[in-house]
């Protein structure tokens, strides 16, 4: 499986209040393009629309030096969906027969693995970033 290689870099910081409004503010932005729910498109999936409407809530049932760790790569993330034409990895969801998700690897700028998944609802194909994280 290929890596996209971002040019973007980590968020810098070590504490969860710092990255949240780093990550909040990158997110603002998304939210100001459209007047109803914020996306970005994929180069992969043809400029489909990805929604962030599972991403916030997941995160908030992490721990906060899980969500600490994750928050770091939230702008390499964007890039990598924004940009990679590499294939994820797809399998059908364990829990929902009818979700498929991909999951997608990639290189920040500094040379940290990292991984995003997105869910896709095979009843009308809309997706949704639900994760990103560094590998264990």
């Amino acid at each position: 499986m290929k890596s996209y290689q971002t040019k973007a870099g980590k968020i810098p910081g070590t504490n969860y209040s710092e990255l949240i409004k780093a990550a909040r503010l990158i997110f603002h932005t998304i939210e100001k393009r459209s007047k109803r729910r914020p996306y970005i498109r994929s180069a992969y999936f043809d400029k489909e629309k990805i929604f962030f409407d599972y991403f916030w809530v997941h995160l908030e049932g992490k721990s906060y030096r899980d969500r600490t760790r994750r928050l770091k790569y939230f702008s390499c993330a964007l890039e990598l969906i924004e940009n990679s034409r590499a294939a994820p990895i797809s399998k059908v969801s364990q829990e929902r027969k009818d979700e498929i998700l991909h999951r997608f690897t990639g290189i920040s700028r500094e040379g940290d693995v990292f991984l995003v998944q997105i869910k896709e609802k095979i009843l009308n194909g809309q997706k949704y970033l639900l994760s990103l994280f560094p590998p264990e």
